[in-house]
């Protein structure tokens, strides 16, 4: 084979095996976002979120949550959580918010993760375990569909495997089902199998595999029109109860559905015609 021939090929590998991933400024952001192809951590100056204070009906999961997050900041011993429950009620706003409150007291980083991003997990926890930060690896609207394989990769951040998660990392999921898997699915497998308490097994472990579930459900009334005042209080649109109560139930109504999600779309309408900015 001649010199140019190898030179070709020699060029081919290095394309295909891009350079390995350089460290970020980890001063640029408190917030980032891995990618894949090629592998990189994208600062992120401005994390889209809501006061941890705005958040109403979920106290039970956001004391839970915070006081988790705190120990690990602090270097103390921290569990993985798995936030689940009905659409809308603030699941991933509460990450968010967690992670700031602790963050303006310690030192502490989020990376988020894409759910079809998660057969690259391994090669960033090493990326990770490396750095001289704590980090809060956050996944939203984690779920597995039938015939998915990606749930095998998450197993390296949930004290699985020899190595185990990293000391410096611990692991935040929202999902809207308990179990991360369709019912049905598991219905099936259990049906059909030879040994049907295996059958789920390894997948339905996944769940087992974080030390917090924290539950999230339909919102009151009450709790509906409360998180509307805050947010009205909070940015200082101004406007009378009985409006307020008469607007935000019709609102609801034409939505079909009541959450913290419908509050903050009718509020963002209300602000729009009340001619107020929401930039804070």
């Amino acid at each position: 084979m001649s010199g140019r021939a190898l030179k070709r090929i020699a060029a081919a590998l290095e394309r295909m095996a891009p350079p390995p991933l350089t460290a970020p400024d980890w001063d640029a952001a408190d917030a980032f976002v891995w990618h894949v192809a090629p592998d990189r951590l994208g600062p992120v100056p401005r994390v889209s979120r809501v006061d941890l204070p705005l958040l109403v009906g979920i106290d039970r999961a956001r004391d839970t949550l915070l006081a988790n997050t705190r120990q690990f900041a602090r270097g103390l011993p921290a569990n993985n959580a798995l936030l689940w429950g009905a659409r809308g009620m603030g699941k991933s706003s509460l990450v968010k918010a967690v992670h700031a409150d602790v963050a303006a007291q310690a030192p502490l980083k989020i990376v988020e993760v894409q759910r079809e991003d998660l057969p690259s997990i391994g090669r960033l926890l090493s990326h990770l375990s490396a750095a001289p930060h704590r980090f809060v690896l956050f996944c939203d609207d984690l779920s597995f569909s039938h015939d998915d394989q990606h749930y095998k990769s998450l197993k390296a951040v949930l004290d699985g495997g020899i190595e185990g998660r990293p000391d410096n990392v611990v692991f935040y999921a929202t999902s809207n089902r308990r179990h991360l898997m369709p019912r049905d699915m598991i219905e099936n497998e259990r049906s059909s199998a030879i040994s049907p308490s295996e059958a789920t097994e390894e997948k339905v472990s996944l769940s087992d595999r974080f030390g917090l579930w924290l539950g999230f459900h339909p919102c009151s009334q009450d709790e509906y029109l409360a998180m509307i005042r805050g947010y009205c209080d909070a940015y200082g649109v101004e406007i009378d109860d009985t409006t307020l109560r008469a607007e935000a139930i019709e609102w609801q109504a034409t939505r079909g559905a009541r959450s913290g999600r419908v509050a903050w779309q009718y509020f963002t309408d209300l602000a729009g015609r009340r001619g107020v900015a929401l930039s804070r």
